[in-house]
């Protein structure tokens, strides 16, 4: 058990977690940290927590705090100075004219569950995200007790093409998960992040946050490519 030396975050307490397979690098074991309890966590102290590096699942809020590794490296990209690349323009010009965001009440819909699924058993399969199940998914993206968002995106038929799970925090949006269609053409999760990042701009927020980069890590590859960004070494945001 632990205190983090923020006034803010005086009443929690942190405790580290048993070991565990490393989701990312093979044959690596794993560690978190863990901020409790979860009913002191509310906005204001878990837009403290995720600048200290913490992520949240469901009510879990944690950051990586393996015995002999450092690898995990939390990113966030510079809203006000994000430059997109050729690929990104593109696909911006192909998706915003076509896909229409509306939030939606942050509740289990049977609708959101089936594209959910259908996106975990195309993309993570053998990962054990493909054994969830609805009260596994109700607890991973629908309980908060931050101000979160849900957002639908639908074509211009009214079909749902994707889902986004946003926290709104003082100083950004945290992308929590987004899930979409892996059938529709097109990078949907590439739109996904450039429509949050323009969320930010709209809602004067200057940080994007997009949880934790590995650079050895081929899934997590396309978080640096949202440029400029800044990742936190040893407590301290830079550029990377």
């Amino acid at each position: 058990m632990s205190h983090l030396n923020d006034p803010t975050l005086s009443t929690l307490q942190f405790y580290a977690t048993a070991t565990y397979p490393c989701s990312y690098l093979a044959d690596q074991e794993a560690r978190s940290q863990v901020a409790a309890p979860t009913h002191l966590i509310d906005n204001t102290v878990y837009s403290r927590l995720i600048e200290q590096g913490f992520r949240r699942s469901g009510l879990f809020t944690y950051r990586p705090h393996c015995d002999n590794c450092q690898a995990c490296l939390p990113i966030r990209v510079d809203a006000r100075r994000f430059a997109a690349n050729r690929t990104q323009k593109r696909v911006w010009r192909r998706h915003a004219p076509q896909l229409h965001a509306q939030h939606a009440p942050l509740r289990f819909e049977p609708e959101h569950f089936a594209l959910y699924r259908q996106y975990i058993r195309s993309r993570h399969t053998g990962a054990g995200m493909d054994d969830d199940d609805e009260s596994q998914y109700s607890q991973f993206l629908l309980t908060s007790r931050v101000h979160t968002n849900l957002i639908e995106f639908r074509d211009d038929e009214g079909v749902l093409r994707m889902v986004s799970i946003i926290d709104v925090l003082s100083t950004g949006l945290s992308a929590v998960y987004t899930f979409f269609d892996p059938n529709a053409p097109g990078s949907l999760g590439v739109f996904g992040i450039l429509w949050q990042l323009d969320r930010c701009r709209v809602m004067g927020l200057p940080w994007l946050y997009l949880g934790y980069w590995i650079e050895e890590s081929r899934k997590m590859a396309y978080k640096s490519q949202y440029t400029p960004h800044q990742v936190l070494r040893n407590g301290a945001w830079a550029s990377s």
